[in-house]
């Protein structure tokens, strides 16, 4: 929208300046106006498209983490009292999630005290819990820097038109004005449009790695409470 908008600007801009020569108004492509904002919006793109890069690979590690654990759960359970720990194992390697990998640790411990099978399952879940945030926090660093960067571009810009200003005596051509104007407001929309964007993605993964840290905590609370029931 706020590119849009910039867009409108600048058509009633080329209008204003054609009046006298209506054929002269040039038509300023989305693309092109991107372009003028200078080599600030080249590093808000990369962090945009890194930005984009970080969210959909935890979104697919995220979903294949969030499988419904109650299944596993209940399938180790059966073997674990039935007796047959290898089969709730197999069933574990079937899944891979960190449930799967919590269980098994606390599987191969079995035999050990409970304090020794609790502490196994809480190590690799620290672990798992590790790899799940992995890069996140960038995206709150992106959310953050990227307005800043989009305003260091918009200072930038602004000295730029004050220098051509100053090198032009009498009177100056909104032309001539046009490229650090143009880079100052593009960089501002930039700078908040990639920074919003990935604050609300930092902020959706931190809720989805919630939900799958409690399914971990539940489900260590559940199979300790098995391995305490009497014989």
């Amino acid at each position: 929208m706020t590119l849009l908008l910039f867009q409108e600007v600048l058509d009633t801009l080329n209008v204003t300046e054609g009046l006298t020569s209506p054929e002269l108004v040039e038509e300023i492509r989305l693309w092109e106006l991107i372009q003028k904002g200078g080599l600030t919006m080249l590093v808000l793109f990369l962090l945009f498209s890194f930005s984009v890069y970080v969210f959909v690979e935890r979104i697919n590690i995220l979903r294949k983490a969030k499988q419904e654990p109650g299944t596993l759960l209940n399938k180790v359970k059966e073997a674990v009292l039935a007796g047959d720990v290898n089969r709730a194992k197999v069933a574990c390697d079937q899944h891979q999630t960190p449930m799967a990998k919590m269980l098994i640790s606390g599987l191969s411990h079995i035999g050990s005290s409970l304090k020794n099978i609790e502490a196994a399952i809480e190590n690799v879940g620290r672990l798992e819990i590790y790899k799940l945030e992995k890069n996140i926090s960038v995206l709150g660093t992106i959310s953050g820097a990227a307005p800043m960067i989009g305003f260091f571009g918009t200072v930038i810009g602004m000295i730029k038109a004050f220098i051509a200003i100053s090198q032009n005596e009498g009177s100056v051509s909104p032309k001539l004005l046009s490229s650090g104007i143009y880079e100052a407001m593009i960089t501002t929309a930039g700078g908040l449009f990639v920074g919003i964007l990935a604050y609300v993605a930092y902020n959706y993964l931190v809720r989805q790695v919630s939900d799958v840290v409690h399914n971990m905590e539940v489900t260590t609370i559940e199979f300790i409470d098995l391995l305490q029931r009497p014989n």
